[in-house]
């Protein structure tokens, strides 16, 4: 059965992507090595969606239906898949997934890596589905997929992305463990410092597309340019500017995938007035240019 393969344009759809490139001086927290995040989203009534894996993949994958209908196929058998039913995939196998074209699905999924990843897969293949009842703690687990977006979506903070790979470990135990499933309470710390730099992450966050100085920067927390830097520095382990230009990037995915627009049009919509070194630095912490990244995503 063919579908029209459809890899932009849902209304309301999320991605983040997180190459080995740009977090690999994270790796020295040996629980990143044996289990950790490469991409994570969430798709709203995707009509057509569809994706194929006839070579398999290098990564894992769980995909949690909470809406609509989708189907798998693998080893040569069929599946269908209904709300708050959820597959979790092995790397290195050949397999088929789609949207119900009737009464398309509506997901949360995210693929995973690491030494112990297989070990969270192995004998777990076939679908299985919640009881929608009062204790199955359906929307306990759509908040823990929205709690580990919204650490990813901060960008490259080593704290948030360890934190979001350890509620990966808590998430997929809700999965293989339904009765056994607890509630996890995690507070927040209330540091000047933190909330000087968040604001700093979100006005960067919000102004992405635009040229910022590590003047400016400074200025909004009313610091030196020097106090700011080494602050910014201890909180994130990036400087300033190396920090947002690692959002520019991760935006520029965001175009590739989503939109039709032209490399040239991203370059410029995210405040790069030479195209070249956009490509260069695009180059550098994907490990392709742009053009490949649009192709095999």
């Amino acid at each position: 059965m063919k579908h029209p393969a459809i890899k932009e344009g849902f209304k309301g759809q999320r991605i983040l992507s997180f190459p080995e490139e740009s977090i690999k001086d994270f790796f020295s927290n040996k629980m990143l090595r044996r289990l950790y995040i490469s991409r994570i989203g969430f798709f709203p009534e995707v009509k057509y969606h569809y994706n194929s894996k006839e070579k398999g993949t290098d990564y894992c994958i769980v995909i949690y239906c909470i809406q609509g209908k989708g189907w798998l196929e693998y080893d040569q058998k069929k599946y269908e898949i209904e709300a708050y039913q959820y597959i979790i995939l092995p790397s290195g196998i050949p397999y088929r997934y789609g949207a119900d074209d009737a009464n398309p699905w509506t997901i949360y999924w995210l693929h995973f890596k690491g030494e112990n990843a297989l070990e969270f897969v192995s004998h777990n293949m076939v679908t299985r589905r919640f009881n929608d009842v009062n204790d199955s703690r359906i929307q306990y687990r759509i908040d823990l997929f929205e709690e580990i977006y919204s650490n990813l979506e901060s960008g490259f903070i080593r704290e948030r992305y360890e934190y979001a790979c350890m509620c990966l470990y808590h998430l997929l135990a809700t999965f293989l463990y339904i009765p056994e499933s607890r509630h996890l309470n995690v507070g927040p710390r209330n540091l000047h410092t933190q909330h000087l730099m968040e604001q700093t992450l979100h006005f960067m966050k919000e102004h992405v597309n635009e040229r910022l100085t590590l003047e400016k920067l400074a200025g909004r927390c009313r610091l030196s340019v020097s106090q700011f830097s080494f602050l910014f520095r201890q909180y994130t382990s990036f400087s300033p500017i190396d920090y947002f230009l690692r959002l520019k990037i991760q935006r520029a995915c965001q175009y590739l995938e989503l939109t039709q627009l032209k490399i040239s049009e991203i370059s410029v919509l995210l405040g790069f007035e030479d195209m070249a070194y956009f490509t260069r630095l695009f180059t550098k912490q994907m490990k392709m240019p742009p053009s490949v990244y649009r192709q095999m995503n």
